[in-house]
């Protein structure tokens, strides 16, 4: 079970916090917030963060939709399991669970950066419980995190060596990890204290440096996983920030492999677009609710 000493210090106005049970074997409980009425959408988060990362988002979308939003396997307040992997096959299965347990059809799909990879190819997988996908800042390309500074390229450069890596991955000092956040943002006041915090007190929980170092050491596999988009059967709308860490070939390279998707671009936005601009996925989301 996660650890129940520590919960969320952020609470979303009219969201209810749920569990889907653990399964055998090394899939565990997960959690998840819901909110809103009409149709199913679900909302996938970013490396390192958790279902709050959409705490600005679900209300302007929660009169238009009935919105989950899921911690990712280990992530969040979801169960640590020991040995568990955290490969992009895996941590797609606990996506898949939320819609085949809670038994989810018509799904709207929202991801952002992992969570984009992820809503593509549970979209792949169940083509008759998905009615569309909206993959924001695909995190699939070579570098991920460690184009967003010199300081994140150190440090997650440690993470990943061999010896001092799970050292390393237990370090996490305030000042370090906003710097590491607000690389990923155009407009750096959009990464709010509280949630930092939040993040900070997630990082403290039994065994997630050995989950963080486990979804640093899965980019290869969310790049291996653009070979599925193509078997994508749903709508895409591709949505990148004009200064997300992708660069403009990676962004091409994925509309040729899904060339009827739409493609918007923010402007001066970056890679956490959910924080600083949620109300542009929202007005995208609810045009076609």
């Amino acid at each position: 079970m996660p650890n129940q000493e520590s919960r969320p210090t952020i609470h979303i106005p009219g969201t209810t916090s749920h569990t889907i049970p653990p399964r055998g074997g090394r899939e565990g409980q997960l959690r998840y917030l819901k909110a809103g009425t009409g149709a199913p959408l679900v909302l996938l988060h970013t490396v390192r963060t958790q279902a709050e990362h959409f705490r600005l988002l679900i209300p302007l979308i929660a009169d238009h939709y009935t919105v989950y939003a899921l911690d990712l396997p280990g992530m969040g307040y979801s169960e640590i399991v020991p040995g568990a992997s955290y490969d992009e096959p895996a941590m797609r299965a606990g996506v898949e669970r939320l819609l085949t347990e809670l038994d989810l059809h018509d799904v709207t799909l929202v991801g952002e950066s992992m969570g984009a990879v992820l809503a593509l190819t549970t979209a792949a997988d169940l083509p008759e419980r998905v009615r569309r996908v909206v993959a924001v800042n695909t995190y699939d390309f070579r570098g991920g995190i460690s184009r967003s500074s010199l300081l994140a390229r150190v440090v997650v450069g440690g993470v990943l060596a061999p010896g001092v890596g799970p050292v390393m991955a237990g370090v996490q000092p305030k000042p370090v990890v906003r710097a590491i956040l607000q690389g990923g943002l155009g407009d750096k006041s959009a990464l709010r204290e509280d949630y930092l915090d939040e993040l900070l007190r997630v990082g403290s929980r039994p065994g997630y440096p050995t989950v963080a170092r486990a979804v640093y050491q899965a980019l290869p596999s969310l790049i291996a996983a653009r070979s599925r988009y193509p078997e994508v059967k749903a709508p895409v709308h591709l949505v990148y920030g004009e200064k997300d860490w992708s660069r403009p070939s990676d962004r091409e390279a994925n509309k040729k492999l899904l060339p009827a998707a739409e493609f918007t671009q923010v402007p001066k936005a970056g890679h956490f677009i959910a924080l600083e601009r949620p109300d542009v996925l929202a007005d995208l989301l609810n045009a076609v609710a």
